[in-house]
């Protein structure tokens, strides 16, 4: 999968926004008990719980995104293709770019109003085109604002990964989506490719008996994003010259916890510790690139390890290895490993050994013997919508099958296939394995964003 490249901001305007954000923000009721996130702040008086939330039907939903640089703008493209969307507004500090989502969505039939240059520009766009459903593919920094202000602004929130940086803001996203009761999803598209669903329908099948343990990675060189001029690049890797940690855990994870009913009435998320190899491969690629869009990056004191391997033991036990480095030279793999009591699915290449399913369970089947297998198990929703999809693109179609599910589910009045709380404690651990690092690997225990309400939330089902 190749790497979103957001809209871009300067980053003084971040600054700028942000603390703009700030004040009108921590009004909301929770967060002043969750400082830091590590404890567990009580609900408020008329707040929902959001697990199983249905929103009321929307036989038309009215679109808005903000962001449309090279993933906004696919994803701009997708949702005026589907039925039943109604394009209100594209928002974008830069003109060339929501000009060129504008007319591209205008081929649709869609005639949005078109919003650009403020950094504040997204929240007029929603105070006067008032969208159903809000899309965010934006910087880091600018999720979890724009989820708040989107959900406080009446509309159901979608965000690009992760949806938030800190505990602190995790909480502050969950909380508004309690009050408010809109859906805040974050867009974890590769919950939705076709390897994964597959491997779905079997553990739900019981194929691989009990659950034990998960692997779960994003490993793919991007040092070359700091010569991508005015895109991620140019953002991103401030981030990784100062954290230290798992700064994009959820392509691998999100499928993983969704195989482990993780916050779903089976299991959940426990605790996480983190280690990271030395920060040396992005301070050599940018003092031999001739190339670079900052020659900050040249003297930039990069403190990020190259590889981060964290471990998560969930409330049952199960273990789940994390691992990410996009600084390495070697091949992109998400692992994608999911290892039962009766054999193993893997990914990269895909492959599984199961007894009584396979051969043997002491050697992969692959290739057309891992196909036939896995074509007894094809998700109903692929074998739905899977060919359309690969036809619409983005990411081999996962990226359309989500956008059409998340139109699907607020058309028919459905719970979303993730859930608020799924996203956050999938992104949750960027923040706690920075602090395990920091702290030489000490265990930090993740915060029940449900409060004990995953106890009875449904487990995500085989959807037709």
């Amino acid at each position: 999968m190749n790497p979103s490249d957001f809209t871009t901001t300067p980053r003084r305007s971040f600054i700028k926004t942000l603390g703009s954000l700030t004040a009108s923000l921590v009004a909301y009721p929770a967060l002043a008990s969750a400082q830091s996130g590590s404890g567990t702040p009580s609900r408020s008086s008329g707040a929902k719980y959001m697990g199983d939330f249905a929103a009321a039907k929307l036989p038309t939903v009215k679109v808005a995104i903000i962001g449309v640089g090279a993933r906004g703008s696919g994803h701009a493209a997708q949702l005026a293709s589907i039925k039943g969307v109604s394009f209100v507004g594209i928002c974008d500090v830069v003109e060339a770019r929501a000009k060129r989502s504008e007319a591209e969505v205008t081929k649709h039939g869609h005639s949005p109003k078109v919003y650009f240059g403020q950094e504040d520009a997204w929240q007029k766009m929603l105070s006067e085109t008032k969208p159903d459903a809000v899309f965010i593919a934006t910087p880091w920094p600018l999720h979890a604002p724009m989820c708040v202000g989107a959900m406080k602004a009446g509309a159901h929130a979608f965000c690009e990964v992760p949806i938030g940086l800190t505990l602190k803001e995790l909480w502050e996203i969950v909380d508004t989506s309690e009050a408010t009761a809109r859906h805040c999803m974050m867009m974890e598209n590769v919950n939705y490719g076709r390897e994964e669903l597959i491997y779905l329908n079997m553990v739900r099948q019981g194929v691989l008996g009990e659950l034990l343990h998960g692997e779960a990675a994003y490993l793919h060189p991007l040092c070359m994003q700091m010569e991508n001029g005015d895109s991620t690049g140019s953002w991103r890797t401030f981030q990784y010259a100062k954290r230290n940690g798992n700064l994009y855990p959820t392509h691998g994870l999100g499928p993983v916890a969704q195989y482990m009913s993780l916050a779903r009435s089976e299991d959940n998320f426990g605790r996480i510790v983190s280690f990271s190899s030395p920060a040396k491969g992005r301070a050599l690629y940018a003092k031999k690139s001739t190339k670079l869009s900052n020659p900050e990056f040249k003297t930039l004191d990069f403190k990020g390890g190259d590889l981060n391997t964290s471990i998560i033991k969930t409330v049952l036990g199960r273990t789940i290895m994390i691992q990410w480095d996009e600084t390495s030279p070697r091949p992109y793999t998400r692992h994608n490993l999911i290892q039962g009591t009766k054999g193993v699915l893997a990914g990269f290449p895909n492959r599984m050994a199961i007894e009584g399913v396979t051969k043997s369970p002491h050697e992969w089947a692959e290739d057309a013997a891992w196909e036939e297998i896995a074509a007894k198990y094809e998700h109903p929703l692929y074998k739905r919508m899977g060919e359309l999809s690969k036809e619409m693109g983005g990411h081999g179609g996962m990226d359309y099958l989500m956008l059409f599910r998340i139109i699907e589910c607020l058309q028919q009045g459905q719970p979303l296939d993730q859930n608020i709380y799924e996203g956050c404690l999938w992104a949750a651990v960027g923040p706690l394995s920075e602090k395990s690092v920091a702290e030489d690997g000490n265990p930090q225990v993740f915060p029940d964003f449900t409060r004990g309400n995953w106890k009875t939330t449904k487990p995500l089902g085989i959807i037709a």
